[in-house]
């Protein structure tokens, strides 16, 4: 393990919260930021990357809220371009798996001339306990498109550690991270396994796109409710009906299963209502 400072972007994220907050248990020292931090991030204003980069060994990156963003894969490639130019040790860049646009941000990086590490990510077991999909289970159903899709859903805890592995480990160098859950399900079974979890019925109702879309756009706006509608159209078609062991390869272990990450939850009240 070495001694380095890693940047953390998207550090108040589902995963950059988690790498931060394991770092920092280990004893690394960790510079999170955000548009709102003391030394500022944002995407959309390069003359913060430079302030953002000054000092760092390594960075753990996402771009939110997806590579699939309009202007997302040339941010990050200008962004890795700094990165370079600043002498940044190691490069490790969350992508999404089945997504034409992720691949295309993963290619930029593996372009840039520095020591990355690129970890495509099968769709997260916490966005139905930290997203968009809490509130509907509050209620007691789950609707997704995609019918009888099945996927291969990861817990973002394995995500954190093997981003952690490859930020503090010299062997994971130049490799590509493919993680995915042991197991494939559908969104029904899904459902089952949550309501065992939670101790009440859920109902997986499958919808259409269009419903999808509607359903984001009323918490999230239109342009959000398109994006994210057409990576659930690209991915939901079955590209992505099979595990990987990206997680085995980095960490030596299997990874966790849905059910445990269920249970998980459920016991940490990530369900719970006010009585």
């Amino acid at each position: 393990m070495t001694s380095q400072t890693t940047l953390v972007i998207g550090a108040n994220g589902k995963t950059g919260s988690r790498v931060a907050t394991r770092l920092e248990a280990r004893g690394l020292p960790v510079r999170r930021v955000s548009r709102s931090t003391p030394i500022a991030f944002d995407w959309d204003a390069p003359e913060t990357w430079g302030p953002a980069l000054e000092g760092m060994d390594a960075a753990y990156v996402t771009y939110f809220p997806d590579l699939a963003f309009p202007g997302a894969v040339e941010k990050v490639a200008g962004f890795a371009k700094t990165a370079k130019s600043m002498g940044l040790g190691r490069f490790v860049l969350l992508s999404g798996r089945g997504e034409h646009h992720a691949r295309l941000g993963e290619e930029v990086v593996r372009a840039s001339g520095l020591d990355y590490t690129l970890i495509r990510s099968a769709w997260f077991a916490q966005n139905f306990s930290e997203g968009y999909l809490r509130d509907p289970l509050l209620s007691g159903v789950l609707p997704m498109p995609g019918g009888d899709v099945v996927e291969p859903i990861i817990d973002v805890e394995d995500i954190a550690d093997v981003a952690v592995a490859a930020l503090t480990e010299p062997q994971h160098g130049g490799k590509l991270y493919e993680v995915t859950g042991p197991r494939l399900l559908t969104f029904a079974e899904m459902a089952d396994t949550l309501a065992q979890a939670i101790g009440r019925p859920i109902q997986h109702i499958p919808i259409s796109f269009e419903e999808f879309h509607a359903g984001i756009a009323e918490s999230g706006g239109e342009f959000v409710a398109d994006v994210f509608t057409a990576i659930a159209r690209e991915t939901l078609d079955g590209r992505n009906a099979q595990t990987s062991d990206g997680v085995f390869q980095a960490l030596g272990r299997p990874p966790r299963d849905f059910a445990d990450f269920a249970a998980r939850a459920a016991q940490a009240g990530a369900w719970s209502v006010a009585a």
